[in-house]
């Protein structure tokens, strides 16, 4: 089901949890379907002793992509027509994910409404690890 125009207005905000307790194995099996292999990904002791993190992290893009997975479980498959954003910390082991999408702007755009979204995806702690901004098109 698609999100309708009329059921939502500016500075409406959606949130979800888009993962609970983060494990090591999702972040290798992210590798895996993405092929990014880098070993501060999936190398305990190369992120610890050789690059000096406190452990290994996840993938800028998977947490983008549970990001969007927010977004279209929201506003419905097939509707986003603009997603991007920024990495703004590092996600870790352990860490549960909370994904919020506001409303920033309603308008039609060649007779179709349109959504404008500010989008920010925070850990446990209330640290932003992803912001961006998202269209999607509406019933």
């Amino acid at each position: 089901m698609s999100l309708r125009a009329s059921s939502i207005s500016v500075g409406l905000s959606h949130s979800a949890v888009v993962v609970d307790n983060l494990t090591r194995t999702q972040i290798v099996q992210y590798a895996g379907a993405s092929g990014d292999y880098n070993p501060l990904h999936t190398d305990e002791v190369y992120a610890t002793q050789v690059a000096g993190y406190p452990s290994v992290f996840a993938h800028g893009m998977l947490t983008m992509g549970m990001t969007g997975k927010m977004l279209t479980d929201y506003v419905g498959d097939t509707r986003l027509t603009h997603f991007g954003g920024r990495f703004t910390s590092q996600v870790w082991p352990g860490d549960t994910l909370t994904a919020a999408a506001t409303v920033t702007a309603l308008r039609v755009e060649s007779g179709v409404s349109v959504a404008d979204f500010d989008v920010v995806t925070q850990n446990q702690n209330g640290v932003a690890v992803f912001s961006g901004t998202a269209t999607a098109r509406l019933d």
